[in-house]
């Protein structure tokens, strides 16, 4: 694409929005109030508001490669005290999506330079779970099933924060486990219990 094509595209989308709301970009300026935090991947066919369906200011979006929440950084951890501390979001998703080239990376023993920590993170979910990938024989069923244990075990990490803990006793903010299927265009729901995790993992990471 001409790079200078986007600023075209953009002239015909302000248009687009002054036509149907002359204070489109008036309102959008004085703040937002998004209820959810949208946590997924950064392929770039994989775009969180067009395929849920919502506005600019709906939802606060944070994405990396394979929709990550490690321990340790410290990105993905400020964006969910931000979301929840400030914005007071009434939702978390973690939506991974089927055919992700990271969780594909992550299960190739290849040296990807300076991916591999990240990559390792990945890695650590297939060891968490590794009797039962194993048990599928179809090595696309078992991507697959690696992508869903890799949102389920982000929204642990999500549950295991200070401030996650804290919002969901306070205001019952809720956790959610979501897969995008490139194939069809669809939204899968994992149906995490997250108040089932969270009992069961508060005797290790209960923060006071």
């Amino acid at each position: 694409m001409d790079i200078q094509q986007i600023f075209k595209n953009n002239l015909k989308w302000v248009a687009e929005k002054l036509s149907i709301d002359e204070t489109y970009f008036k309102k959008l300026s004085e703040g937002q109030s998004p209820k959810i935090l949208y946590i997924g991947c950064s392929d770039s066919r994989v775009s969180a508001e067009e395929l849920m369906g919502v506005a600019p200011g709906e939802v606060f979006v944070h994405r990396n490669i394979a929709n990550m929440v490690p321990n340790n950084d410290l990105n993905s951890h400020s964006v969910i005290s931000y979301a929840v501390n400030h914005l007071e979001v009434e939702h978390i998703v973690v939506c991974g999506h089927y055919n992700c080239g990271g969780i594909k990376a992550a299960m190739i023993q290849q040296d990807f330079g300076i991916l591999n920590p990240w990559l390792r993170s990945i890695r650590d979910v297939y060891r968490l779970h590794q009797d039962d990938l194993q048990m599928i024989t179809g090595e696309e069923e078992k991507y697959n099933r690696l992508v869903e244990l890799n949102v389920q075990e982000q929204c642990i990490n999500v549950i295991k924060t200070a401030d996650v803990q804290k919002a969901i006793l306070k205001r019952n903010v809720t956790i959610h486990g979501w897969v995008f299927d490139i194939h069809s265009g669809q939204l899968i729901d994992l149906k995490i219990d997250f108040h089932k995790i969270l009992e069961k993992i508060m005797e290790i990471y209960r923060i006071h």
